[in-house]
């Protein structure tokens, strides 16, 4: 991920209108939050007009919806990629999972996760947020299920949704207090959970 924002910054005023104010509204949104950051400043932070803002997104929800689908592809495709690599069993796999977001939370421009704050933010009626985020969530929450029913669980659905919880947690607690031991302390709640969902068809059998 981070090898990726700095090959985008190297490219500089050479990247498309489109690109650039992607780029600016996230790093905007993230650190200032959405509401908290103007249109005006988007502007300025991307190099652009008013007018090709317009253009290209309509209004600032439209950028914002736009910010956060494309902060989800580029999360997935980093976390998920991770997490399958290699031919490690399914357990270990599972077992990658907190320890990538360790290496994402020690980041520079780690500022929590944008799903979250983004429905944080907004009316909590509003499910045009809420519809994005849970899409996201279910992406992640599908490959966790695949792993958990691949290494023997029997309701593999309910440790994805387990490890969800736990994964929203360490953000949320490292995005709060900033302490890093808090990746570590899911990772030791998630083996344990783990360790129990894994042993349980042997028990019953």
């Amino acid at each position: 991920m981070k090898a990726d924002a700095e090959k985008v910054i190297d490219l500089g005023m050479d990247r498309t209108p489109k690109i650039r104010l992607l780029d600016a509204a996230s790093r905007l949104f993230c650190r200032q939050g959405i509401n908290a950051t103007g249109i005006d400043a988007v502007l300025k932070e991307a190099g652009a007009a008013k007018m090709t803002l317009y253009k290209l997104f309509g209004s600032k929800e439209r950028l914002v919806e736009a910010v956060l689908e494309e902060e989800g592809r580029k999360w997935r495709d980093w976390f998920l990629t991770a997490l399958e690599a290699g031919n490690d069993p399914p357990r270990s796999k599972l077992d990658r999972i907190f320890p990538l977001l360790r290496k994402w939370f020690a980041e520079d421009e780690f500022y929590g996760c944008p799903f979250i704050n983004a429905v944080g933010e907004h009316d909590k009626k509003d499910d045009r947020l809420r519809s994005l985020t849970m899409q996201h969530k279910k992406e992640v929450l599908e490959r966790f299920a695949g792993l958990a029913m691949e290494a023997g669980a029997s309701a593999p659905e309910v440790v994805a949704h387990q490890l969800g919880l736990l994964m929203d947690g360490a953000i949320v607690a490292v995005m709060v207090t900033r302490d890093l031991a808090m990746a570590d302390v899911a990772a030791t709640a998630a083996s344990a959970l783990l360790d129990r969902a894994l042993i349980a068809p042997l028990a019953e059998s």
